[in-house]
């Protein structure tokens, strides 16, 4: 179904460790391998023949906000993983970390037809079209240009979006020599190592907007049909699968979608239920009213029964996704930087990560850099110099009477005014976090500072809205990494939440995005996240120890720790396994 390996073995952000922990055995007999060889063949382990047909029931561990990827609400790793297969996509990674072009999509390979300016070309499938018989064209991408753009003369609000790289450097989408050739130019001096990348995330359906009424040339239409497509249940499809209902708070059911222009998914139904009490997944196992899952979160006691559980496979491994703990520095109190630095220097990340992980997960990695993992090439660390996150609390009042902080007792004051309990907040379910929260909770109180825990069952919507003071929480990387900075910081992205912003960390993530080498945007990138501990924004905790687990009646199912989708990745593949 593929082109093969795009752009070459790109370095990863996040270098995948595959060192697993599995239970539940191989099963299968000589039909499938298990998850025993991923170390080793990360893309095809856990493969057999698959017979027609089948259902399967997989487990979305939170509900998301919103149905627009590219907006906050639906840019969860859950709203990505509770669309897949409705969005044409041009490539992804796969767990190697190698990019893969889409050739059910593209007639060829995509390659640079120019340096100056950095100029691309797609070449559509012309049997490539929506569920509705539409053909998927360069109106489409434009779509996603604008979308993506951060201009606000190709659309208001600049559509809200959560991610603007590398679509923010485009110059123009242009109809190449033919209907079918779409011509992508990035502006005069913009160049990105990670050009490949664009419109990762998929393409939406443009007509659809327009028979919607919406004006797309003008900047007011772009945004309304952004939100419309934010808070529509899509009925159309350019993938494998097409939604036959869904909705945001229980789960979105899939079938095979018979316009397909590719080889069709093998099974009929994917069910996708949002479950998110992770002590229901053992007896729902049991009962068969589940069959697998590729959470971003698991407790020791969920891991001990399924390893427990005969009929399972288990896979246990270091993941591409890490803990942090941001400060909404618009919040009256932590706007001063050195309460910020206070309360991050009082949290003890090396006891955190063990008592979170460290029972079955031994090997966890403490993350010391908001983007490279420590097994990175790239990866400086950035944050034990400065203390924080080690659980000093001597060092953290000192901090704090050197800013004119007083503790009286139990009680943390400034210019004789009490410095009120923050909110802290992490996703409704998360068991992991559950922990790590009561752990801070324990750490700031150390210093006067009163953590009041709340959860919230709408991360995105929590996040966008700033309804919170500190959020614990995670980011699922991918091993591109030249706009995550910019993605996290600059201060005019959608995804800075707690309202940052350093004019010096911004030209760094500028420059990091528009880097010709990865040697370079990783420069970029390491001297912004310095700046970013300095000013004591965001605190990475630790790299997240991930799961896969699935009955032995399906194979073609592993997980892929290099993309947002985790196991879901390949969902078209999906099958029963053939007797």
């Amino acid at each position: 179904m593929r082109f093969g390996k795009g752009p070459g073995a790109f370095a990863a952000a996040v270098l995948l460790t595959l060192t697993a922990c599995t239970g539940g055995g191989g099963g299968g007999g000589d039909t499938a391998t298990g998850f025993e060889d991923c170390e080793e063949n990360p893309d095809t382990c856990n493969s057999a023949e698959v017979e027609p047909g089948g259902d399967i029931t997989w487990v979305v561990s939170q509900p998301f906000g919103g149905w627009n990827h590219y907006q906050p609400e639906g840019g969860s790793v859950y709203g990505l993983q509770a669309t897949t297969g409705i969005f044409p996509v041009f490539g992804e990674w796969l767990p190697s970390g190698e990019w893969d072009w889409n050739d059910d999509l593209l007639t060829e390979e995509p390659t640079l037809t120019s340096e100056d300016p950095m100029t691309w070309e797609y070449h559509l499938n012309p049997d490539a079209v929506w569920n509705d018989g539409t053909p998927i064209s360069i109106a489409d991408v434009e779509w996603a240009w604008k979308m993506n753009s951060n201009d606000e003369e190709l659309c208001a609000d600049i559509c809200r979006s959560r991610d603007t790289n590398p679509e923010s450097m485009i110059e123009s989408v242009e109809q190449g020599d033919d209907e079918n050739t779409v011509v992508v130019t990035m502006e005069d001096g913009a160049a990105s190592p990670e050009w490949f990348v664009s419109f990762e995330d998929g393409l939406f359906p443009a007509h659809i907007a327009e028979e919607e009424g919406f004006d797309l040339d003008t900047p007011e239409g772009m945004l309304e049909s952004a939100n419309w497509f934010n808070e529509t249940v899509p009925t159309w499809s350019g993938g494998p699968f097409v939604i036959e209902e869904g909705d945001l708070e229980n789960q979105v059911v899939l079938v095979r979608n018979e316009e397909y222009y590719g080889e069709p998914a093998n099974l009929d139904r994917v069910t996708l239920r949002f479950i998110t009490d992770e002590g229901s997944w053992i007896p729902a196992l049991s009962n068969g009213e589940i069959d697998g899952a590729s959470p971003e979160t698991w407790n020791e006691d969920v891991i001990n029964q399924l390893q427990d559980l005969g009929t399972v496979r288990t896979n246990l491994t270091s993941g591409g996704s890490w803990e942090h703990l941001d400060a909404n520095i618009e919040n009256e109190w932590l706007s001063d930087v050195e309460l910020r630095r206070a309360i991050f220097t009082a949290i003890d990340n090396q006891n955190i990560a063990e008592r979170t992980y460290g029972g079955l997960f031994p090997d966890y990695s403490l993350r010391t850099n908001h983007v490279f993992s420590q097994d990175s090439e790239y990866h400086e660390d950035v944050l034990t110099e400065s203390g924080q996150g080690s659980g000093d609390q001597e060092a953290a009042l000192a901090i704090l009477e050197e800013a004119g902080y007083e503790l009286e007792g139990e009680t943390l004051t400034r210019d004789g005014e009490e410095v009120p309990p923050l909110r802290l907040r992490y996703t409704e379910g998360h068991v992991a976090r559950a922990t790590k929260a009561e752990l801070i909770q324990a750490d700031l109180a150390e210093i006067g500072v009163t953590a009041d825990i709340q959860t919230t069952a709408d991360l995105g919507g929590t996040l966008a809205e700033q309804d919170y003071d500190l959020m614990l929480y995670g980011w699922s990387t991918t091993p591109e990494f030249s706009a995550s900075a910019e993605q996290y910081w600059h201060s005019e992205s959608g995804s800075n939440w707690g309202g940052y912003a350093n004019e010096e960390v911004d030209e760094h993530v500028r420059m990091a995005a528009s880097s010709t080498t990865q040697e370079e945007a990783a420069g970029h990138v390491n001297a912004a996240a310095r700046a970013v501990v300095e000013d004591a924004y965001v605190l990475p905790i630790v790299d997240t120890p991930v799961v896969t687990f699935v009955t032995q009646e399906f194979t073609n199912i592993r997980d892929n720790n290099s993309q947002s989708r985790r196991a879901l990745y390949n969902l078209e593949e999906w099958g029963v396994v053939a007797n």
